[in-house]
């Protein structure tokens, strides 16, 4: 885990690619990206949306923040009131002079929709992609119908590619590069290939200060314990998981202690309950505990969440 956690330190997230900043062709969308990337990346992490789209899109239909829309309302993605949007909204001519807009409370609050609108079941082909495949996504988008203009796709693949958004997707090619730089210097031991081939099918993903695998099929508890350095029995800990427990594909796996709530970026963003989702599953989301969470929310362990309940998660 200490070599892990090195490697981290030595590539973290925000530094793949280096940009020269003396030739910004729109400071306000460098702005913008300074502002959101993490917002995006931490979308991600929880919705598998890539943060080079979401990012794309919100530069593009917010024009970097400053449209009317994002200062009146704070919404990002142009999402309009649709069907069982219940919350506050704004008029504004679209295709039709008094089109309703979803007006959010914070910014926050409509990256957390942009991914719950993304989510529905016209969307669902896209979550087939890669996260990394951004052009796909991309092309998708428009095929989904989210934009009606015919060079929608292209807009955002040359948003990304001039602005290189596409780093913010490969969190964990941090490690990956760190262990290929230390395999060139020295004849790689079977331990270190072993690492190698484990980690490039269990990506290592951030959220709210942790660190998290996804577990892949054939997993078992020993071996993941072997290859991330982590023992058994904390892994267990920091997961809040039974002593028998056997670990399942997609299961969220944290490396280290998860914190008393989520990041402070959802300071006043509730979290709006999913269909079949439980209270474990949310605090496993967020990076937080789950007695935190019922602790938050002033709730029994006997609490069985609700789809639209919401509940704070900071």
């Amino acid at each position: 885990m200490k070599r892990l956690l090195l490697l981290l330190l030595i590539f973290p997230i925000s530094s793949f690619l280096n940009f020269a900043s003396a030739q910004r062709p729109n400071q306000a969308y460098w702005d913008y990206i300074a502002t959101y990337k993490d917002m995006a990346q931490d979308q991600m992490t929880r919705h598998r949306i890539p943060a080079s789209i979401t990012l794309a899109q919100g530069l593009l239909e917010s024009a970097a923040g400053r449209s009317d829309l994002a200062v009146r309302a704070n919404n990002h993605f142009g999402i309009k009131v649709g069907v069982g949007w219940t919350g506050p909204y704004v008029v504004k001519s679209d295709d039709r002079p008094d089109d309703r807009f979803r007006k959010y409370n914070s910014v926050g609050e409509s990256y957390e929709d942009h991914s719950l609108f993304l989510l529905k079941p016209r969307y669902q082909s896209l979550f087939r992609l890669s996260p990394t495949d951004y052009k796909g996504w991309a092309h998708g988008l428009k095929q989904c119908g989210y934009a009606t203009s015919p060079t929608y796709a292209q807009q955002l693949i040359t948003i990304i590619e001039n602005y290189g958004l596409h780093q913010y997707d490969a969190q964990d090619r941090r490690y990956r590069q760190a262990v290929a730089t230390a395999s060139a210097q020295a004849t790689p031991s079977v331990r270190e290939l072993a690492e190698q081939a484990f980690y490039s099918s269990h990506p290592v993903y951030a959220c709210n200060r942790n660190y998290f695998i996804y577990v892949q099929p054939g997993d078992n508890l020993p071996t993941l314990a072997l290859m991330t350095g982590v023992k058994k029995r904390k892994l267990r800990s920091y997961n809040e998981l039974p002593k028998g427990y056997v670990p399942q594909p997609g299961d969220i796996l944290y490396l280290q202690k998860k914190r008393s709530r989520a990041d402070k970026s959802f300071r006043g963003v509730p979290h709006v309950v999913q269909q079949g989702e439980s209270m474990y599953d949310i605090a496993q989301r967020y990076g937080m505990r789950l007695e935190s969470l019922y602790k938050l929310n002033e709730l029994p362990r006997d609490y069985v969440p609700q789809a639209g309940h919401m509940l704070r998660v900071y």
